[in-house]
């Protein structure tokens, strides 16, 4: 286990490397100058290569790639062009908006996806399993910045339950802070939930045809048991991978939801670093998220041979 930990760790090294090579490239072919958003039209020839000195953009951009890296090694993710912030506060600031709405959503695309899965599996053919299927394969297919307008639009303006728009910490005001999370969490997990009943009820359908299940059945276990420690444990590892590949959003955030409800979180900073240029952020945020995604596998990986003994690592 500690080999293969050790292997893919290696492995994970140098899959970033390559993704912070293939970003900072990227962000270098983009087009506008980030200088001039940052200066404005009236700056002075001398203001504007003051500047590019200071960000090292008078050099071979071999030389600003490693520059940047070199700093990353030490904890430095640079300032912000646009908030004249160092990155790694601004990251300290967004975060944990992005990381609350997330695990909230996660928690609940988890609990009531792989429960409509369950059911629409033990249940195949009926009408429940029908009207289950029906609207999860509605939610994957819906657009999310339709949803949130749609959801703003039905329960903000019309019935004027819920808040429109913002975020405030629970620690301040739970209440107020409740309520503002309802409509982005819920778009947030309506399609997470679609996914994962989708994949639930595909991998139970699988397990509950196998010869165990009938042992099982034929030694007169209730269906509860044979449901949650025989059926479900065997049909996880599909569901488990589904699950891993939604973590990327406790750091990178969902933008279109965020963009919609106006939450100052780590999607709504990314967006709005593209739009200005500010290639320091995108780095930045680029470099967590692939960092995110790298653990959020391992994990994963690991959590397989929890589920199922009889895989083994090598």
């Amino acid at each position: 286990m500690i080999d293969y930990i050790i292997r893919r760790l290696i492995l994970g090294i140098a899959v970033i490397f390559l993704v912070t090579i293939i970003a900072f490239l990227l962000i270098k072919i983009m087009p506008g100058d980030p200088i001039m958003i940052m200066l404005g039209e009236n700056a002075t020839p001398e203001q504007v290569q003051a500047l590019r000195q200071e960000l090292f953009l008078d050099r071979p951009i071999y030389q600003q790639y490693f520059l940047w890296l070199n700093n990353v090694i030490h904890g430095d993710l640079g300032k912000s062009i646009m908030y004249q912030e160092a990155v790694t506060k601004l990251f300290a600031t967004k975060l944990p908006i992005t990381f609350y709405l997330s695990i909230l959503a996660l928690i609940i695309s988890a609990v009531l996806g792989i429960a409509a899965g369950v059911i629409t599996a033990v249940r195949r053919g009926t009408l429940l399993d029908t009207i289950i299927t029906f609207f999860a394969n509605a939610g994957v297919a819906l657009p999310l910045f339709w949803l949130g307008i749609l959801l703003v639009y039905l329960f903000s303006l019309k019935l004027g339950w819920l808040p429109t728009s913002g975020f405030t910490s629970p620690f301040e005001n739970f209440w107020l802070s409740l309520r503002q999370v309802i409509l982005p969490v819920i778009c947030l997990a309506v399609p997470t939930i679609a996914l994962m009943a989708r994949q639930t009820r595909s991998s139970m359908l699988e397990v509950i045809r196998q010869d165990y299940i009938r042992t099982a059945k034929s030694k007169g276990l209730t269906e509860p048991v044979i449901i949650y420690k025989h059926s479900l444990k065997n049909a996880l590892i599909p569901i488990v991978t589904l699950l891993g590949m939604q973590l990327r959003n406790l750091v990178g955030g969902s933008m279109l939801v965020e963009v919609v409800f106006n939450i100052p979180g780590m999607g709504t900073l990314l967006v709005s670093s593209v739009f200005n240029r500010d290639f320091i952020v995108i780095q930045g945020g680029v470099l967590l998220v692939s960092v995110v995604v790298l653990f959020s596998n391992l994990i994963v990986d690991i959590s397989y041979g929890w589920i199922d003994p009889r895989i083994r690592y090598r």
